[in-house]
This record gives C-alpha cells, sequence and structure tokens, in this order.
C-alpha cells in the first residue's frame, strides 16, 4: 500500500486546502482552511492527499479517525477503502467524523449496508437566514429588537461599528487578552483552547482572509466578531467576544456584524453549541432555519 504523508496544516498549504473545499462544498464550518490551521494547533489533525481527496486524520495511542473526504465522488468512493485498509494496517478500527446526512446517503448508495453513522446532537451547526438575522423582523424575534433598541438607547451616540481592518485587529487583540484574564480562561482548558485559536485568527486576520466586526462604546473595543465565507451561498461565525457586563453587546455585534458583512450570502452558520446548556438556548433562540447535522460513521 502507497504510504501517504500527512502533515500539520501551514499557511503554504491553504492554496490547495481552499482549491478542494472550493470546488467540493459544504455547508458545515470545519470545512474551511481557517478552521482546520486555527484547531490543529489544539488537536492532532493532519492532512493529505489520497486518491485525488482532500483528506484529514485525526490520531491518538487508540484511535484513528478521517473527516469524510473531499473530492470528486468517483475519487471519493475510492478512497474510503483505502482508507479503511490504513486502519487495519495498523490495527485499529475504521472511523469517520463530521460526516453529514448527504455524506452518508453517498457512502449508503455506494457500499450498501456496509456503515452504519451515530449523531451528535452537541456538534451540529447552527444555520439561519441572513436577513432574519439583519433585521430581526416577525414575532419570534421580537425580544432581540428590544435587545438592540435597549442597547441603542443606552449608548446613544456613545456606540459606533466598523469593519475590521489591519488598523483596528491589535484594539480587538488588546481586548481579547483582556477578556481571557476576566473569564478564567487559565483554569479552563475548553476556554484556553478558544482563546488561543481566538488570538491566533486576529494575530493572522490578513493571512487568513477573515473578514470581522467592531462593535466600540466611547471610542473602546466592546466586541468583536470574525468569520470567512464557507460556501457561495454561506458566511460562516467562527469567533464573537463581547464583554459580558456590557448589556446587549452580543446581540449588538451579532446584528451589526451580519448587516454590514454577510448580506451577500443567504445563510449564516454560527457553528455548534458543543453541548453547553446556556449557548444551546441561546443560539435556539435565533431561530435556526436548519441545523447541520454531524455524526461518527463505523463498520455494522
Amino acid at each position: 500500500m502507497e504510504e501517504y504523508q500527512f502533515k500539520k496544516a501551514a499557511l503554504e498549504d491553504k492554496e490547495i486546502i481552499d482549491h478542494y473545499f472550493r470546488h467540493h462544498t459544504s455547508r458545515s464550518c470545519e470545512r474551511t482552511f481557517v478552521n482546520l490551521y486555527l484547531w490543529s494547533r489544539q488537536y492532532p489533525v493532519k492532512w493529505a492527499v489520497m486518491e485525488n481527496t482532500l483528506v484529514f486524520k485525526s490520531e491518538d495511542e487508540n484511535h484513528i479517525a478521517f473527516a469524510f473526504p473531499a473530492g470528486k465522488d468517483e475519487d471519493v468512493k475510492n478512497v474510503i477503502p483505502v482508507l479503511e485498509r490504513y486502519c487495519e494496517d495498523r490495527g485499529r478500527t475504521f472511523s469517520m467524523y463530521n460526516v453529514t446526512p448527504d455524506n452518508f446517503k453517498r457512502l449508503q448508495e455506494w457500499f450498501p449496508d456496509r456503515y452504519q453513522i451515530e449523531y451528535d446532537r452537541d456538534q451540529a451547526d447552527y444555520v439561519y437566514e441572513t436577513e432574519k438575522l439583519a433585521t430581526l423582523s416577525g414575532k419570534k424575534l421580537h425580544g432581540k429588537r428590544n435587545h438592540i433598541n435597549k442597547f441603542k438607547i443606552m449608548y446613544e451616540d456613545r456606540w459606533s461599528y466598523e469593519p475590521m481592518t489591519k488598523d483596528n485587529v491589535e484594539d480587538c487583540f488588546q481586548m481579547a487578552l483582556k477578556w481571557r484574564n476576566e473569564n478564567g480562561c487559565e483554569e479552563d482548558l475548553e476556554k484556553n483552547a478558544e482563546i488561543c485559536v481566538t488570538l491566533n485568527s486576529l494575530r493572522l486576520f490578513e493571512e487568513l482572509g477573515l473578514k470581522g466586526g467592531v462593535l466600540r462604546i466611547d471610542g473602546e473595543v466592546a466586541a468583536f466578531t470574525v468569520g470567512e465565507p464557507i460556501c457561495s451561498d454561506t458566511f460562516g461565525v467562527h469567533i464573537e467576544k463581547a464583554y459580558a457586563e456590557v448589556q446587549g453587546a452580543y446581540p449588538m455585534i451579532n446584528q451589526q456584524f451580519v448587516s454590514h458583512e454577510c448580506m451577500d450570502y443567504k445563510y449564516v452558520n454560527r457553528e455548534e453549541d458543543t453541548g453547553a446548556e446556556g449557548l444551546r438556548k441561546a443560539k435556539m433562540s435565533y431561530r435556526p432555519v436548519f441545523m447541520v447535522e454531524k455524526g461518527t460513521v463505523t463498520r455494522k
């Protein structure tokens, strides 16, 4: 069997990884170079091109798992048995993660009755209509409109919104450092990983081709958001930070960012809730139009 060289994502890999994602699209938040690059610093994810498909591998001492490959259908079909053999040769059980219902449907067509899937609600992405997030129209979002109006009254001519640029990204970096100190990130591994990703996204804001938005009060950064297009009709919001003591800052940066930076896209993907109860409640309250379900595939 051919020996494939898996490697950690580096900035110089952006072009080839973007190429595969651009031509084999998905609305899943994981299917971007930025997400892979930033989180591979925290998790053992590596990539390789196998049988003309882009393959991600997550491996520790006991397990090997692959993300669903990106490529033409025929090539993806051909690489699946190769991935199985890769695991068999190393005495590991085959599995694939971040598999969407569309992905699994194709697997069933290619290999009837060979695989099973278990979906994980904690990993499902929340996808919203851009227009709804911008206007907050309708009875169901009445409460959100109230938050925005209250914020505008409370801060009146003291608040401002601006796009994130190379000129103001340092202000956001300093705000993120302060946010880290105020939110006990050093004692919480998950929070620490997330703030590391946040800081790296700001450090490499231009190199990664990200878009962002900044909310200020009295000239100081109170909140910011960072994201990127996932595919032609969907924009992904990767990071959103606001000071908890600034009432309405989270709804405000959400609404302002979408209405200024995302209107060219039909949908906004605001990623998963990871099972956090408060986050789930907040994401559900914005009324997602659909979820991107993701599961783990194993042999029957």
